[in-house]
């Protein structure tokens, strides 16, 4: 009896396989995508005071998180700070001089919190697949719709990560910074609501990477339907000759 045509076969397997790891890689990528740090706000109004939480994740394989560094805005500066405690770390609000004073509601402001720099102690990082919330009070907040926070990302192995890149477009950086949206203060958004504005804003470049992984995976799932398709048809090519 003839063989059966293991060349078709061959060639069905490969591609099947190819575009299965080509769909893989599409989605590790939508993950990665939305893994960076992030602010949200509670009670996050502009000119008034307001819980800023940074969640900050460990991408890396082999190494932990070890120091975080926050640099607060200087444009639109914060006049005050109070961090809440967090196991295993320490906090350093740093503060500096204005220039120039700033009238204010409260008063005139001559100085305004410049970073705040968050160190694990020995053993107390951020490990491979784990993240961190680190909460903030501030205030009063500038009257402005939005706050950039550049934040540093220190690993144990002595890497680090400056999330610092400002977003333009729809197009999301590699390492974009840390951004707040702000309410107007007559608006008075519960905190369910502005957390879920950050979490859209947050969310909105990665939904379209996992948009194109979902693609990609019924693409594979077709093509995994092709395949067998030819190698059923070969089989029975080669059973009837």
């Amino acid at each position: 009896m003839p063989r059966p045509r293991t060349s078709a076969r061959r060639t069905a397997v490969r591609l099947v396989a190819g575009l299965a790891v080509a769909a893989g890689a599409v989605l590790v990528g939508a993950t990665a995508a939305s893994a960076h740090v992030h602010v949200d706000g509670e009670d996050a109004t502009r000119g008034g005071y307001g819980v800023l939480t940074f969640r900050v994740p460990t991408e890396s394989d082999t190494a932990s998180t070890t120091e975080v560094t926050v640099t607060m805005p200087t444009r639109t500066p914060i006049a005050s700070a109070s961090v809440e405690p967090v196991a295993g770390w320490t906090a350093t609000v740093s503060t500096a001089r204005l220039e120039k004073p700033i009238e204010t509601d409260d008063g005139q402001l001559t100085s305004f919190v410049s970073r705040i720099v968050w160190k694990a102690e020995a053993g107390k990082g951020i490990r491979p697949g784990q993240f961190q919330r680190f909460a903030v009070s501030a205030g009063p907040l500038p009257d402005v719709a939005r706050l950039e926070f550049p934040t540093r990302q220190t690993y144990s192995d002595g890497s680090v990560v400056d999330w610092n890149q400002t977003a333009t477009g729809s197009a999301e950086p590699e390492h974009p910074a840390p951004v707040l949206q702000l309410a107007a203060a007559d608006d008075e958004p519960a905190p369910a609501a502005t957390e879920a504005a950050s979490a859209s804003q947050a969310t909105g470049s990665s939904t379209a990477a996992l948009a194109v992984g979902i693609v990609a995976v019924v693409l594979a799932a077709a093509a995994l339907l092709v395949g067998l398709v030819g190698l059923l048809r070969s089989r029975r090519g080669a059973s009837g000759a």
